[in-house]
């Protein structure tokens, strides 16, 4: 399965924030997504999970049959801070979940404790009040959503940002074993932990995403490599490209 833009373009009045975006994502691989701020990683994700239009530009999945459209139900977007009905516990939302989407839910039998005790959520917290959540366990049951619907596409919003070391290192390996089913692109400002976590990078700059080559990942100045392609500007990207940048 492969996720294919070609040529996204997205405007704001004057504003091109994409400008031509060629890409394709496979699944089974972890994509980190870096860009300076404002270089239009929201407007990228809020394109692919249909939350806005783009001006031109198709979005396609292609499975080993057929090319379609990216649909709205292919898309799971990870907030960094979910919204939840904070009225419910966490045992009663994904009940409450479940049986609303008995028709389409990947995992319908699926023991709800079980389910728990896959994201390692203790047994005193799934009968609180969302409300008293942390914001790392509000992003496990949000992940845990995806697990039962299984879209075939995850966007990550700054996944693991604000976590504690604990949670992190869990979500990491959650990530990890998801990969094989899905197509998982998370946006991120920390070079270290994308390089950690991720299986390729991706560059959005100038409106272009841009792969980051294999090989600049293990180098000791990689670190130094992307951030000299933000700083560049349109006449050194050739450059940064020689210096293992491609698109």
């Amino acid at each position: 399965m492969e996720l294919i833009l070609q040529d996204l373009r997205k405007s704001y009045g004057k504003k091109q924030v994409l400008a031509g975006g060629s890409f394709r994502f496979e699944q089974g691989k972890i994509y980190g997504l870096l860009g300076r701020n404002g270089a239009g990683k929201t407007t990228l994700f809020n394109c692919l999970s249909r939350e806005i239009q783009a001006d031109s530009g198709s979005i396609k999945l292609m499975d080993r049959t057929s090319v379609r459209d990216l649909k709205e139900d292919d898309v799971g977007y990870v907030y960094s801070l979910p919204i939840l009905p904070e009225f419910l516990t966490g045992y009663e939302f994904i009940r409450f979940f479940i049986d609303v989407n008995e028709n389409v839910i990947a995992r319908r039998g699926e023991d709800v404790d079980g389910l728990f005790d896959m994201m390692r959520i203790a047994k005193d917290d799934r009968h609180k009040l969302l409300k008293h959540y942390s914001q790392g366990m509000k992003n496990k049951i949000q992940m845990l959503l995806f697990l039962l619907m299984k879209p075939p596409v995850i966007l990550l919003d700054e996944p693991l940002t604000s976590f504690d070391v604990i949670i992190a290192l869990e979500m990491k390996q959650l990530l990890r074993e998801m990969k094989s089913d899905h197509i998982l692109i998370f946006s991120t400002h920390i070079l270290q932990l994308a390089a950690d976590l991720c299986d390729e990078l991706v560059v959005l700059h100038d409106g272009k995403l841009s792969r980051v080559s294999a090989d600049l990942l293990g180098r000791p100045d990689f670190e130094q490599q992307v951030i000299e392609l933000f700083q560049s500007d349109a006449e050194g990207e050739a450059g940064a490209a020689g210096n293992g940048m491609g698109h």
